[in-house]
């Protein structure tokens, strides 16, 4: 499935855990809340039961104390002050089912008759007035003698479904606020080891992971650190290797020098000895070169590049395989170590000269330009060669990688690229490649103008 078509709440741990814990929330809650409706309804319809009799009893005992005279007035004062209305119960009364009633009304009926009497009526509505509505008999040897009690629905105790909304709602968010809290300590972790991931990518050294907290996590941190110590360690001996390979190959390589001089060969061969015994050579010094970009950190100061530019192009221009049209500016000052940035840019040069040949000639036609690009100095070098697939930009950029099918030499020893890649990252700056529109391969680097960073 593309990225794109992916839903919001899948496309992140924190919001699959923040969903799913949340939805478990709601659900467990309308269990508990059908659960406690379900299971206390006996005992608050007893309760309520037991209160409405109360009251029916207080005020039958009211009526039958009372002079005939003053019940009216007694009437209007239950009405006034306790709520509770009286009316005489009438054959023609339109008394609704008790069976229309709510789970409630209908739970406490039964408690009521055993308290009252069976002859006791309940209905949620008489002569379409709502309301709870229970008959009784002021004295028991009279049977004409009945009335209405009527209460409003609010004094038997059951709770509205709005206010049950309302409790629903306010546990629901702090519910959703803590599945929050809890989403993020989960996810927490497991985004700090994405972020160290990333920087490794990108040939960063991340700082070690916390080695404490439950005890997945906790082995997932120790591996990973454990991971980045043995990465560093094989990068750094490989360093060691390089160089004492490098350095223990230069002598002999001199010495092979000086014996072919000495030789009494044809110069045809001398020559093509001495250009291979040259090509050996340039490789054990791009092994060193690259062992020493491991090394301490050099010094660095404030450098024109554009001029750094111009001078490195200097022995390139005497070579009649090599024709460059170069658009400089100056005052471009970058902070760097200078050896390291003029042995970025002779790389770069020789990778055009040795990959970057016109096709159909015997010369590498090369553009060089450098100048300000906003807050950045950017340096540009495209030739006029056969270019390279982009999806093998990347693949460029390792160690010991040639694209060699691509640009048609079999030379070199995969480091070039490599370097300035390593070069650039090391002062802040950025290598990109892009292939030139009519062939060819344009590399281009941009580092901070020394003025942004505040130093000199």
């Amino acid at each position: 499935m593309p990225v794109s078509a992916v839903p919001w709440w899948k496309s992140s741990l924190f919001w699959r855990t923040f969903v799913l814990v949340g939805v478990l929330l709601a659900i467990s809650m309308g269990f508990w809340i059908a659960s406690f409706q379900w299971l206390d309804r006996d005992n608050r319809a007893e309760t309520v039961s037991g209160q409405i009799a109360s009251v029916v009893t207080i005020t039958r005992a009211a009526l039958v104390h009372s002079e005939p005279s003053s019940r009216e007035e007694l009437i209007y004062e239950l009405v006034s002050k306790e709520g509770i209305r009286i009316y005489p119960k009438e054959p023609s009364d339109r008394i609704e089912p008790l069976e229309k009633a709510n789970d409630m009304v209908q739970s406490i009926a039964p408690y009521l008759r055993q308290k009252l009497g069976e002859g006791t009526v309940v209905s949620p509505k008489v002569n379409d007035r709502p309301g709870f509505w229970v008959s009784f008999r002021l004295q028991e040897d009279y049977a004409d003698d009945v009335y209405w009690l009527r209460l409003d629905n609010g004094r038997i105790g059951s709770v509205s479904v709005w206010r049950w909304l309302g409790w629903s709602g306010l546990v629901l968010v702090l519910s959703l606020i803590g599945a929050g809290f809890i989403s993020m300590f989960l996810n927490q972790p497991l985004a700090r080891l994405s972020q160290a991931a990333r920087l490794m990518a990108a040939g960063k050294s991340p700082e070690a992971l916390p080695e404490d907290g439950i005890t997945e996590i906790r082995e997932v941190n120790q591996s990973f650190n454990q991971m980045v110590q043995d990465l560093a360690r094989v990068e750094s001996d490989r360093a060691e290797i390089l160089a004492g390979i490098s350095h223990d190959l230069r002598t002999p390589l001199s010495r092979m020098m000086l014996e072919i001089e000495m030789l009494d060969i044809p110069e045809e061969s001398r020559q093509g000895m001495q250009s291979d015994l040259s090509q050996m050579n340039a490789i054990v010094g791009q092994f060193l070169d690259y062992a020493r970009l491991d090394a301490e950190t050099k010094p660095v100061t404030e450098v024109d590049l554009g001029l750094l530019v111009l001078e490195a192009l200097d022995p390139f221009k005497a070579r009649p395989d090599f024709h460059a049209q170069v658009q400089v500016e100056g005052n471009l000052p970058v902070l760097a170590g200078e050896v390291e940035l003029r042995r970025m840019v002779n790389n770069i040069l020789t990778n055009a000269l040795r990959y970057g040949k016109t096709p159909g000639e015997t010369y590498a036609e090369v553009d060089v330009s450098c100048a300000v690009s906003g807050q950045e100095v950017l340096m540009e070098i495209a030739d006029h060669g056969i270019g390279v697939p982009e999806e093998s930009f990347e693949r460029m950029l390792r160690p010991f990688t040639r694209m060699d099918n691509a640009r048609g030499q079999a030379n070199g020893s995969g480091l070039g690229l490599a370097i300035v890649a390593r070069i650039a990252k090391s002062y802040q700056g950025r290598l990109h490649l892009k292939n030139r529109k009519g062939g060819g391969l344009i590399v281009q680097v941009a580092f901070p103008l020394a003025e942004e960073t505040g130093t000199a």
